[in-house]
């Protein structure tokens, strides 16, 4: 993978992931998910409560901004690449801070029921009917679940709960 080399002698290699939007969390996951684990950076301009949680949940070391003075970003990814330290860059470290303050907010009843359909793999209309409701208030709930758990897809809704464990 691009972005991938040895990291300063430590023995151990460093994965460089540009984009967190392009380049899914999953590649994160499975750069970390293989042994001996590599230290993963997201380098992005991206700096959304989403994308960061996206990238950090999915087991990214770091996540910094390109727009970062060049001896941070290399200092950040010596460190990192080292294993002495998470890297974030200082606005996205004050974003964590105001989420992890911030209690996550719950999800209701029927929140978990439609939840629960869309990891079935129906859609809106299946769902309504399953759980007699109009499509209108599936879509309703729906919105509220993308925001309660910083996603914007049906996909990461499911992939959100069941890392979350409110799925079985």
């Amino acid at each position: 993978m691009e972005g991938e080399g040895d990291a300063g002698g430590a023995g151990e290699e460093a994965g460089a992931v540009d984009d967190p939007v392009r380049v899914p969390r999953r590649t994160t996951r499975r750069l970390t998910a293989a042994g001996p684990s590599p230290h993963v950076l997201v380098l992005t301009t991206y700096d959304t409560d989403a994308d960061i949680t996206r990238a950090i949940e999915a087991g990214a070391t770091g996540y910094l901004l390109k727009a970062e003075r060049p001896e941070e970003l290399f200092a950040a990814i010596h460190a990192a690449a080292q294993g002495r330290r998470t890297a974030l860059s200082a606005p996205v470290a004050g974003r964590v801070m105001a989420q992890m303050r911030q209690p996550r907010p719950t999800l209701t009843d029927r929140e978990r029921d439609i939840l629960a359909q869309l990891a079935q793999g129906l859609g809106n209309r299946s769902i309504a009917k399953a759980l007699f409701i109009s499509e209108a208030t599936v879509k309703t709930h729906l919105g509220r679940i993308y925001d309660k758990r910083g996603v914007d897809t049906r996909a990461g809704a499911v992939a959100v709960a069941k890392e979350q464990r409110l799925l079985p």
